[in-house]
C-alpha cells in the first residue's frame, strides 16, 4: 500500500494528496507531525529514499538554524533532531513497494506510482 508523510498545513503535501485521492489508488495518511516517526523509522525511510539524514532536514526552518545549524553532528543526531521537531522533516514523503521519493513534483510522484 503506498503511504503519504503528509502535512495539511503544507501546500506541496496537499496537492500529493489530492493527486493520490484522484489517482484511484489505496493509500494511507501519516500526519507525521502527530503521529511521529521513531529514530529506527526514519533510518529506514531514509533507506527507502536512499538519502542522507541532512538531505531530509528542513534546513530553511527557523528550529534547524536556531538549534543545529552551527553545529557539526552526526547522522544519529540529525535523526534525533527530526524525530524531536518533525517540522524539521521533507515533505510530503511517498512510500510504495519499499521504496519513497519526496513528493513535492507531481510529475515525479506519478513516475514513482507507475
Amino acid at each position: 500500500m503506498i503511504q503519504i508523510y503528509h502535512n495539511p498545513r503544507c501546500g506541496k503535501s496537499r496537492t500529493c494528496l489530492a493527486f493520490l485521492d484522484n489517482s484511484k489508488q489505496d493509500y494511507e495518511i501519516i500526519p507525521y507531525l502527530t503521529e511521529t516517526p521513531t529514530h529506527d523509522e526514519l533510518k529506514s525511510l531514509l533507506e527507502k529514499l536512499d538519502l542522507k539524514p541532512l538531505q531530509l532536514v528542513r534546513t530553511k526552518e527557523k528550529i534547524w538554524i536556531e538549534n543545529y545549524k552551527a553545529k557539526t553532528l552526526s547522522d544519529d543526531e540529525i535523526i534525533q533532531a527530526m524525530v524531536e521537531n518533525p517540522i524539521l522533516i521533507e515533505r510530503p514523503i511517498v512510500v510504495k513497494d519499499g521504496k519513497a521519493i519526496i513528493g513535492r513534483d507531481i510529475d515525479l510522484v506519478a513516475a514513482f506510482l507507475d
